[in-house]
């Protein structure tokens, strides 16, 4: 997999030094490759004295072991996963950092890629903005010879990073819905996701079905919902619901009482954790008047709708992150490039079988 355009490609040979190999070593004292591979490895077939000119020779030669490489050699012999031989970053901007993974998606994202790290030969370490400047992260890097970092979602929109050097380094974001840095991405497929939930919900028998989603996110839920509701009647299209994160719970429990007033739906499929509890305080019942789905059943009290399969997202920005390494492509890529995952469906009881009058 490329992940980088050819003028991408053309510019970082120019400014990226070639990787110094074990055969380079091995042509500078005339002797085999696999003799280096062993003595770099303090295997015991070769004698100390030549171990000793080898070791030298590719220190002085600038030699950097690739961890992907290596990692892929191990796994391929023996199927497991392999030592750890080099240290891939994950950056936590939140405020305090624990309350990242206190999100069940995103502490999934962070198991899927810490398990597939150490497949790879490979540990995670996260590091904290709240704890570490961010001057210092490009230094640390460097000294610990971190060539991969991943992004994970931003607390709220922020400028912190706007001042770090990527040009050293691989880098992979999760999430579409914060712009920046213009990284490639592993997301869910929210899009399809959407569409995936609306077919489910008509399958189980209800027939006005609303969607409410907050802003940031009505680009990709919101359009993949539009877009399947366009096989409807048009009496049975009912238009989309944006919360707005700037107003209070009393506001917008009152919209919604005005929406739901106005255009009846049986069921809703929502991403809003508070959508349930306002639905009971208006006098709504769960499921007997409305049905509910959810476009994550690990963030919300809603148990029926979609797995976003955020274990999946995170193994996935490691198989990315990795190959973009393998290839040196370093730095904000001029074509981003967009990994998307599929969710699945599950069942629940806030959405039963809808039986017929």
């Amino acid at each position: 997999m490329n992940f980088m355009s050819s003028k991408q490609s053309n510019d970082e040979s120019k400014k990226t030094p070639k990787r110094i190999s074990l055969r380079d070593i091995a042509g500078e004292l005339g002797i085999s490759h696999v003799t280096v591979s062993r003595a770099l490895r303090n295997m015991p077939n070769v004698s100390p004295e030549l171990k000793v000119r080898i070791q030298v020779q590719a220190e002085t030669m600038g030699y950097v072991p690739d961890p992907l490489l290596a990692s892929l050699s191990s796994y391929s012999r023996t199927g497991k996963s392999k030592a750890v031989q080099a240290e891939l970053a994950w950056i936590n901007t939140w405020e305090p950092p624990e309350r990242l993974r206190q999100y069940r998606e995103f502490d999934l994202y962070w198991k899927g890629a810490s398990d597939n790290a150490k497949r790879m030969g490979y540990q995670l370490e996260p590091f904290n903005l709240s704890e570490i400047p961010l001057r210092r992260l490009k230094t640390i890097f460097r000294t610990r010879n971190i060539q991969g970092i991943l992004l994970p979602p931003l607390g709220a929109p922020t400028t912190l990073l706007d001042e770090f050097n990527w040009s050293d380094f691989s880098v992979v974001r999760f999430g579409q819905a914060i712009p920046q840095p213009h990284a490639h991405l592993v997301s869910s497929s929210q899009f399809e996701n959407a569409m995936l939930a609306f077919d489910h919900i008509r399958d189980l028998g209800y027939q006005r079905i609303g969607c409410i989603c907050e802003y940031a996110r009505m680009r990709f839920f919101g359009s993949g919902y539009s877009w399947a509701q366009r096989a409807l009647p048009s009496a049975q299209q009912l238009p989309l619901l944006t919360k707005n994160p700037t107003h209070s719970s009393e506001q917008t429990q009152r919209e919604l009482d005005v929406w739901l007033r106005r255009h009846k739906p049986d069921a809703i499929f929502t991403d809003d954790t508070e959508v349930r509890g306002m639905l009971i305080n208006l006098g709504y019942r769960i499921p007997e008047d409305i049905g509910l789905a959810t476009t994550s059943v690990h963030d919300t009290d809603i148990d029926a709708g979609i797995d976003q399969q955020p274990y999946e997202i995170g193994w996935a920005a490691i198989r990315m992150l990795t190959s973009l390494i393998h290839e040196r492509a370093l730095g904000l890529p001029d074509c981003q490039s967009e990994l998307l995952i599929e969710g699945i469906w599950i069942d629940g009881s806030m959405l039963p079988q809808k039986h017929k009058a």
